[in-house]
């Protein structure tokens, strides 16, 4: 009996290659990019699943050019903006993602942003990599401690829990904004608001877990950053919709914003070149899953979400 064809778009950690060579007629895109839309189609010829990355735009157009052998598209990622989901849908393609497993490691990177945010860890690795570094001195790179400080979470979704348990060890009160408050063994003793105003007020930093789409696009706007405190620290490691560039980048001029910790951006892997200019930013390149064992378990997850859904079972990963 054949076996089910599986095309990856970009190449995988060596387990879920090796794993999927196993149990499925494997393609692999021979480039380890974004694929056209002309190349995925020549590739997904009698596939009957594809594994994409959220760097694959599966718009419907390409979903309605797609062969009719296609019935699983699985995403090696917690996000689903870049899938038409209605689109695939009413082409009877099941789609699954990566839940639960990227959490700690998305939440370390957000705690790792805003302590190097805070610190100047940027400049001083700069600083000491240039091979200007002339020594300590008393008032070089004064950062500000975040031990104390009252942390605001927009989203307090597994990855914003996560982060929450982290900030306790650096004694920071936590606070969070959501449309529903947790149950109390959730909250933890945060602090939950039903309005951005009062969320907003009370955070020295503030770090963004919320998803994407249109209702949180650009959620961080001029009028938002006015109403942190002066100086506070802003931290995206979810998505980089959820900033307007523009306003965050003149609120890190002026100084309303004392500095920030992006992992994500708009359009990327485009960044808005107004962040290159500052230095009190630190950037970094979408790293919130990207260790070993986060990698190897979001993979073996969407196998096993394509694996039921090819066997006829609905998986705990399928997105509705």
């Amino acid at each position: 009996m054949a076996r089910p064809v599986l095309l990856i778009t970009r190449r995988m950690p060596p387990a879920i290659e090796a794993r999927a060579a196993g149990n499925y007629d494997l393609r692999l895109s021979g480039a380890d990019r974004p694929l056209a839309d002309a190349e995925l189609l020549a590739l997904a010829a009698d596939a009957n699943a594809i594994l994409c990355c959220p760097s694959d735009s599966m718009d419907a157009t390409l979903l309605r050019a797609l062969p009719a052998s296609v019935r699983v598209i699985g995403t090696f990622s917690i996000s689903t903006d870049h899938i038409d989901l209605n689109a695939a849908r009413a082409r009877g393609i099941a789609v699954v993602n990566t839940p639960d497993v990227v959490s700690m490691a998305a939440a370390e990177v957000a705690f790792l942003l805003m302590l190097a945010a805070a610190h100047r860890l940027g400049e001083g690795e700069r600083l000491v990599r240039s091979g200007q570094w002339a020594g300590w001195a008393p008032t070089q790179l004064l950062g500000t401690l975040v031990s104390g400080k009252r942390l605001g979470i927009l989203g307090m979704g597994r990855v914003g829990r996560e982060l929450a348990r982290m900030a306790k060890a650096l004694t920071m009160p936590v606070h969070y904004r959501d449309l529903v408050r947790l149950p109390p063994e959730a909250e933890a003793g945060a602090i939950w608001h039903a309005d951005d105003a009062s969320f907003l007020a009370v955070c020295d930093v503030l770090s963004l877990h919320a998803p994407g789409g249109r209702a949180t696009r650009k959620w961080l706007n001029a009028e938002r950053i006015a109403a942190l405190p002066r100086g506070a620290i802003v931290v995206n490691a979810a998505r980089g919709t959820l900033i307007d560039d523009e306003a965050l980048i003149a609120a890190l001029r002026t100084g309303q914003v004392g500095a920030a910790g992006l992992d994500v951006y708009d359009g990327e892997p485009s960044v808005h070149p107004g962040y290159r200019a500052l230095e009190h930013v630190v950037l970094l390149p979408n790293l919130g899953s990207a260790t070993t064992e986060t990698r190897d378990a979001m993979g073996h997850i969407v196998l096993d979400g394509i694996d039921a859904l090819l066997a006829g079972h609905a998986p705990a990963n399928l997105v509705r």
